[in-house]
């Protein structure tokens, strides 16, 4: 027998868990960059990829049980249109994400302070190549693909799949993996190497949107939640 949780319940959760998620990865950058003082890529690509995966995997399995531990307004947009929630809680899942996601990146200028330019307030003018939209809309894509693979198949493994998974992609991809819009925006506020101009962080939302909602489609054809009754 399950317990069913509150909605209140529910945004916290999604609140913290998207909070810890910013933390590792945009805190495991500005460790390298800021604390160990090397602008080595490999570094942060390795820190980042090991960081979110693990954090990842840990807030799922502590907070997955009450929201469903989406920590990603695209999964949740996907969840949405699979109709595995109802889309006014839905939408403030994703109020509470952006806000875990804010909260998470200030709280790292704040612990960082010392390392930057005298500010908890940065909007970052980095931009990327229009290229890495294409990385982003797949990044997306295949993550709302293990999800759904995982929930509907009833695995007992989905938090460690979705951690490995994002934590090999962010590894593996030209973009190295934000695909998720409240990662999107929080870089914004970060004045290390993994910020992005807010242009940039709007494509790649609408990136992160038509990859979400490409993955749901295919799924409901691919793998639908209910099987038929003659099966």
């Amino acid at each position: 027998m399950g317990c069913e949780f509150s909605t209140p319940k529910k945004l916290v959760a999604e609140f913290i868990g998207t909070m810890g998620l910013i933390i590792a990865v945009i805190g495991s950058v500005m460790l390298v960059e800021l604390s160990f003082g090397t602008s080595e890529p490999i570094f942060k690509i390795l820190l980042q990829g090991i960081a979110a995966g693990f954090i990842l995997f840990a807030m799922i399995e502590a907070l997955g049980k009450i929201s469903g531990g989406h920590f990603n307004p695209a999964v949740t947009l996907a969840v949405i249109v699979s109709k595995g929630i109802e889309a006014k809680t839905g939408v403030l899942y994703i109020i509470a994400q952006i806000l875990g996601g804010l909260a998470g990146v200030f709280i790292l200028n704040i612990t960082f302070f010392d390392f930057l330019n005298e500010s908890v307030f940065y909007v970052s003018t980095n931009t990327v190549s229009p290229f890495l939209i294409i990385s982003e809309f797949l990044c997306v894509f295949l993550l709302v693909a293990v999800v759904f693979g995982c929930v509907r198949s009833g695995s007992k493994l989905t938090s460690l799949a979705v951690g490995v998974f994002v934590g090999g992609m962010i590894m593996a991809t030209a973009s190295t993996f934000y695909a998720n819009p409240a990662v999107d925006i929080a870089r914004i506020f970060t004045e290390v190497a993994c910020g992005i101009s807010p242009l940039t962080s709007l494509y790649y939302i609408i990136a992160a949107v038509f990859g979400a909602l490409a993955a749901a489609g295919l799924f409901y054809w691919l793998y639908p939640m209910e099987k038929p009754a003659d099966e």
